[in-house]
């Protein structure tokens, strides 16, 4: 828990200094789309997660999990802040470096507004792209 009070914070801490120039309508044309986020993954994630999200085989014998039942894991509703927490290295309290590194390149880059817990956040584009394909491959039953 106390991983995502800190990365509350953080995204508290980003959206005082975000700029206040552009107003929301501005900033939903700029969002990244689920096919940016898949670009991102491929690069990023896919060595150790599958190129379709479903998970693999690590070495060590460890397996990183299947990204398409986010969801499914957690009653139905895609838990944004946990997921940006994990992805970000906020979230290290179960996996360590060694396994689920840090992406510093996606906290880098404009901020774009997500809805984390019904508050617009701005939030670095790479990591709101990445976080828009994760929620685009969730299955379902």
């Amino acid at each position: 828990m106390i991983s995502l009070q800190r990365t509350r914070s953080f995204l508290a801490a980003v959206a005082v200094l975000a700029p206040a120039a552009c107003t929301t309508e501005q900033m939903e044309q700029v969002m990244p789309t689920a096919h940016e986020g898949e670009m991102l993954f491929a690069a990023n994630c896919a060595s150790c997660h599958d190129h379709r999200g479903t998970g693999g085989q690590l070495e060590g014998g460890q397996t990183a999990p299947d990204l398409t039942r986010i969801t499914e894991r957690n009653g139905g509703a895609f838990p944004r802040a946990e997921v940006l927490s994990q992805i970000d290295g906020y979230g290290r309290g179960k996996v360590s470096e060694e396994i689920m590194p840090e992406f510093g390149a996606l906290l880098e880059g404009d901020l774009v507004p997500v809805e984390v817990d019904g508050v617009l956040t701005p939030t670095p584009r790479p990591l709101a792209a990445l976080l828009a394909y994760l929620e685009s491959i969730q299955m379902s039953g």
